[in-house]
């Protein structure tokens, strides 16, 4: 077999999870009862196979004869491997059947969350909206800073002091407390006020290139020095290129924001 395809099988079954289901229900009864194959007398439902073919077609596989072999392959080593472990009884061990259930919760998750999805879709308003709202807040700048970070005011302003008398914000970064930039020199590189907490962004957009802010800048962080090195527009993705992303988001948002409030209504003893 394929070892690319067989490997695709495998991870079909957690794509499955989704999208058995609406697959499953182009099918009538008598299909999803029929018999796909017989391993050792034992029977292997036809809609075993539905789901792992409707996995790949998830993907984007398009259904082939090789893909029903390996179907069928995966399909039958699965159905020796699960008739040798019932034969070893890992069937009757508690910590095998607490597993089981929890893939059989996933499996009823993903089928509810899925059809949750189709039936209440972003619609591209929503979509239109999100992205005014992010492009108002991310503006039409970048900014190019570099900052230095101790835990107290005095600190703070004896740098400041150091700076002020000729010395580089890149050597004194050296004893910053922010391990991302430290070694860098305090280097911060392009980013969007937007990026930073608000005290950090409303003190940086403030100064002018090559300028450092000549009063300590306090954030629940501890306080900061920062020198602004420059400044350039910034160019975000058109409409039609962000769309999918953010629809993807606004997505996730939902079904977050429904599983927190069926969560708050649930009684927990």
């Amino acid at each position: 077999m394929n070892r690319t395809l067989r490997h695709a099988i495998l991870l079909a079954f957690a794509v499955s999870v989704s999208a058995a289901p609406s697959f499953a229900q182009k099918k009538s009864e008598k299909a999803d009862s029929a018999t796909f194959a017989t391993v050792n007398g034992k029977a292997i439902p036809k809609v075993r196979a539905d789901a792992l073919i409707a996995g790949q077609a998830a993907q984007g596989q398009p259904d082939s004869p090789e893909l029903r072999k390996a179907v069928t392959e995966e399909l039958v080593r699965r159905e020796v491997l699960t008739q040798e472990s019932i034969k070893k009884g890992f069937d009757k061990k508690p910590e095998v059947q607490g597993q089981v259930e929890l893939a059989r919760q996933g499996v009823l998750i993903g089928a509810y969350l899925n059809d949750y999805v189709k039936t209440h879709p972003v619609t591209e308003e929503q979509v239109k909206k999100e992205y005014a709202e992010i492009s108002a807040k991310l503006g039409n700048k970048e900014y190019k800073a570099r900052h230095i970070l101790v835990e107290k005011e005095d600190e703070a302003k004896a740098i400041i002091a150091k700076l002020a008398k000729g010395e580089k914000i890149e050597d004194l970064a050296k004893d910053s407390k922010d391990p991302g930039s430290k070694d860098r020199g305090g280097d911060l590189g392009w980013a969007n006020p937007a990026s930073f907490v608000p005290p950090f962004s409303a003190a940086m957009t403030k100064l002018e290139k090559g300028k450092f802010t000549e009063t300590p800048v306090k954030s629940d962080f501890g306080w900061h020095i920062i020198q602004l090195e420059d400044i350039r527009e910034l160019k975000l993705p058109g409409f039609d290129e962000a769309k999918a992303q953010i629809g993807q988001q606004l997505t996730q948002r939902m079904v977050q924001k429904h599983i927190d409030e069926l969560r708050a209504k649930a009684k927990v003893e």
